[in-house]
Parts: structure tokens; sequence; C-alpha cells
């Protein structure tokens, strides 16, 4: 569906990618998680032909994508994007008018659900709102492939949570491959079937979560144990107080003990332990 080969993106000297390689073979919710600067945004505008690569290739359904040749499979919305300022009933109507494959019903429904007036002209929507319009756009579009930058910037916490229940259900009802980019972790964590990470341009690490699950986790206890349990292991952090550890692993399981306590990791524990510390987030 989407194959990145050998990509890079320069910008004057600085590399926003930097020889990624990558596919997506499988429709679901990816999450793309990266530092700022990572190259998030700069990988979904090359998938949707906004931007042309530097170096490599970028494929979407087996065509090379070019920036006077977008794919008409994919659907990208970045982060602060602006729409025509009209009433949202008649920016829902331009968008079936100019895609055929645009579900109008289903968009107006979703409009319903978030309480959004189609009567308000776009720039007198709320930040956040304006965001919904847009993602409701690309949600009702029948795209295969959906590029969501940052989809829930400004959404408070009962959008949020409405907006990933309808993203589930829209990916149930037509299966579709859609990448998220977002900086709240803990809630992307509970929708998305893959984790992709990225960092300086680079591709750190691509799985399905439930790998994730299997073998990201923490051993803690008095730190000779722990030390001795993980040895020859992944650790990807690790924090001391007084004479116990904690040691973030990403890796095969290790045995149970009482001499030590081993729990499951969060994704943004693990997130983290990858490519740096929190307070760079």
């Amino acid at each position: 569906m989407i194959r990145f080969d050998n990509v890079t993106k320069r910008y004057g000297n600085t590399a926003a990618m930097d020889g990624f390689s990558w596919a997506a073979e499988r429709t679901g919710i990816y999450c793309l998680l990266g530092r700022n600067g990572a190259g998030k945004t700069t990988l979904m505008k090359l998938a949707a032909g906004h931007i042309g690569p530097t170096a490599g290739a970028v494929f979407v359904n087996g065509a090379q994508v070019k920036m006077f040749a977008m794919p008409d499979a994919a659907h990208f919305v970045e982060s602060g994007a602006a729409q025509f300022n009209v009433k949202l009933s008649a920016l829902f109507r331009y968008a079936a008018d100019v895609n055929p494959s645009f579900d109008l019903d289903f968009a107006l429904a979703l409009a319903k659900r978030f309480k959004l007036d189609l009567n308000k002209r776009y720039k007198h929507l709320s930040f956040g709102m304006k965001a919904m319009a847009s993602t409701l756009i690309a949600l009702s579009s029948g795209r295969e492939i959906l590029l969501l930058d940052e989809p829930v910037l400004g959404f408070d916490p009962v959008m949020r949570k409405v907006f990933y229940d309808m993203l589930q259900e829209a990916v149930a009802a037509k299966p579709k491959t859609v990448i998220v980019s977002t900086h709240i972790i803990d809630e992307i964590e509970k929708v998305a079937d893959s984790l992709i990470i990225i960092d300086k341009g680079r591709l750190v690490l691509c799985c399905g979560m439930a790998e994730i699950d299997e073998k990201a986790y923490s051993v803690i206890g008095p730190a000779e144990p722990v030390k001795a349990a993980t040895e020859g292991l992944r650790v990807i952090g690790e924090t001391k107080a007084g004479g116990f550890l904690s040691r973030y692993v990403y890796d095969r399981r290790v045995k149970p003990s009482d001499k030590y306590t081993v729990s499951g990791l969060g994704l943004q524990e693990f997130f983290i332990g990858l490519v740096g510390t929190e307070d760079a987030l």
C-alpha cells in the first residue's frame, strides 16, 4: 500500500528524512511517533505527493508518487490546515462535488456527534472545531489511505475520546490504512494496531502493538538481582533510587522471581526509552 525505498528529503543542509525505508502492507491504524523535528510531517507529505524526495522513491498501491502525480488513494490532513470560509454544510457539499467517493451522509452524521454547527462559517469555529471539520472530511473521503498529522490538537478530552471511537468505527466499516501522528501517546496506544517510531529522519522501530505488549516491560527491585536478570537483554532505560533499580527492557521476558517485580511498560515510557528523555517531548 505505502512503501518508502531509501528516501532522503533535504531542506538545504538539513535532512528531514535520511535513507528512510519502510512499508505499510496491511490496513489498520498506525501510530506514528517521533520527537519534534523527527520527520513525521515530512513522511506524510511525501506519501501524499505534496513534496518530492531528494533521493529514493515513494510508492502507493504500486505506483510511484510524484508531486504532479499525487495518489488518488491518499488523503492528507496537515495540522492547522485551513478550509474555504463557507458554512460547514456547504463545505461538506463541496467535498462531495469534487470527490465522487465522499460519503456526505457519514460526514453529516459525524458532525452531529461532534455537535458541529453546520450553519457556522469555517473562520467562526474554534481551533479545535476547525481541526475536527478537516478530520471529518478525511474520514468521509472514502480514500484507502488517511494521513492525519496531529488530528486531536486542540481537542478537549471528550472530543478526543469520540474521535478515537469514530476512527476505529470508520476503519472497521471500511478497512483502510490510517497513519496518525500525535504527542498524546497514552490515548493512541488504546486504538492503534501498529507502531512506527522515527528519529532524525530514520526508522527506529516498526511493529504491531501486540509485540510491544509482549516484549516491553520493567524489572524493579534491588540492584544486583535486577542487573543479573536483565544481563544480555536490550535495556532501553533505567532509574535508580537508593539500592533499588528499575530497568526498562525491550526483549524476551525474564523469568518470574521473588527477588524483583516484572510489570508492563506503557507506550510513553517505551518511546522515551528508545529516542530520548521526557524533557525532549
